[in-house]
C-alpha cells in the first residue's frame, strides 16, 4: 500500500497537469452498492453539489484482480465517480470519467479534481502494469489539472504467498458526502446483477449508471450479439473456466467461476435482449425507497 511518498509531476496537453504526491487507504470496511461490474461508472454528488445525491452516500466495486478503481472527485462541490476499469478502452473511458464530474462544476468554481487509483498486482502477463501506465498517461493529457491522491496500483498492491502473487486490496468503497475511501467487498452489488455482468462479458462498452440529479439509477436499453460459443462454455470443468476466462486465474476470489457460469447461463438464455428485457425498448429505473433499498419504478425514454 502506497502511503506517502515523493511528489512527480508530468505535463499534460492544454495545460493540464497531472500531481503526484503518493497517499494511501484506510483499512475499513464499508457497505453500499457498486457500480459493478466493469465497464460502469456511477457518480453521485456531495455536500454542496448541484444536486445532493441524498439517496446514495457509498459508492464502491470489487473483485479487482488486474483491474483498476478509479475514483475521481471534485473537492469543491463533493461530485464523486467511481469506475472499474479492465483496460479495453482506456483512451475512451478517461474522458467520460472526466466529463461526468465536470457535468456538475462550473469553470470558476472553487476546489480541485482528485483522482485515486486502486487495484492491479504483478501478474505474469503484466496486464496490471499496462493498465497502470495507461490510465496514468490518459489523466495526464486531460486538460484540466488533476491531483493523484492516491496510488495503490500493481506493485503497490502486490503480496507473494507461496511464489505466487496476489493483490492486497481487491475492492474500495468511497463516502461522498466524506470523502473517506476504504477497503471493501460487497455481498449486494445492486439492482439487475446478471443483466449487467452479462453486459459487461459481452463487451459492452463504459456507460454511467446513476443519475445525480434525479437521484435513479438507469440501465440500458443495450443489446449484445450472441456470445461465441456459449454451450461449449457451459460444458467446460471449473478449472477450464478458471484458465480461459481469467486474467489472472491463481489470483481470482472463489466466486469467479460461479459468476461466470451464472453469467453465460444468462446470455444463453437471452441471446437478443433488446424487446425481452427492455419492454419498449425503454430503459430499467431504480430508486432508493424510504428504506433505503433500490425500488424498481416506471420504466423511462
Amino acid at each position: 500500500m502506497a502511503r506517502g511518498g515523493a511528489k512527480r509531476s508530468g505535463a499534460g496537453r492544454g495545460g493540464g497537469r497531472l500531481t503526484w504526491p503518493g497517499g494511501g487507504l484506510d483499512d475499513a470496511t464499508a457497505g453500499g452498492r457498486p457500480a459493478r461490474p466493469s465497464a460502469t461508472v456511477g457518480c453521485g454528488a456531495g455536500p454542496g453539489a448541484p444536486a445532493s445525491g441524498g439517496s446514495v452516500s457509498i459508492l464502491g466495486s470489487d473483485d479487482a484482480t488486474t483491474c483498476h478503481i478509479v475514483v475521481l472527485r471534485h473537492t469543491g462541490n463533493g461530485a464523486t465517480c467511481l469506475t472499474h476499469c479492465d483496460g479495453s478502452d482506456t483512451k475512451a473511458e478517461v474522458p467520460l470519467i472526466m466529463s461526468s464530474i465536470k457535468s456538475f462544476s462550473e469553470p470558476a468554481e472553487c476546489g480541485r479534481l482528485e483522482v485515486h487509483l486502486v487495484g492491479g498486482f504483478s501478474d505474469d502477463r503484466q496486464l496490471s502494469q499496462k493498465l497502470t501506465h495507461q490510465l496514468l498517461s490518459e489523466f495526464d493529457k486531460q486538460d484540466d489539472d488533476i491531483h493523484l491522491v492516491t496510488l495503490c496500483v500493481t506493485e503497490l498492491n502486490d503480496r507473494e504467498e507461496n511464489e505466487n502473487h496476489f493483490p492486497i486490496i481487491y475492492g474500495i468503497a468511497v463516502n461522498i458526502k466524506t470523502a473517506e475511501i476504504y477497503r471493501a467487498s460487497f455481498q449486494d452489488r445492486g439492482p439487475e446483477e446478471q443483466l449487467r455482468a452479462a453486459r459487461a462479458l459481452a463487451g459492452g462498452p463504459m456507460i454511467s449508471i446513476y443519475d445525480a440529479k434525479t437521484e435513479q439509477l438507469r440501465i440500458g436499453p443495450c443489446s449484445w450479439t450472441p456470445f461465441p460459443h456459449v454451450d461449449f462454455w457451459l460444458q467446460q470443468d471449473d478449472k477450464q473456466i478458471l484458465e480461459s476466462l481469467s486474467t489472472s486465474p491463481l489470483a481470482e476470489p472463489p466466486h469467479f467461476v460461479e459468476h461466470i457460469r451464472s453469467t453465460l447461463m444468462f446470455l444463453k438464455k437471452f441471446p437478443s435482449p433488446e424487446n425481452i428485457l427492455f419492454p419498449g425498448n425503454k430503459a430499467l429505473l431504480y430508486k432508493k425507497n424510504k428504506d433505503g433499498l433500490w425500488e424498481k419504478i416506471s420504466p423511462g425514454s
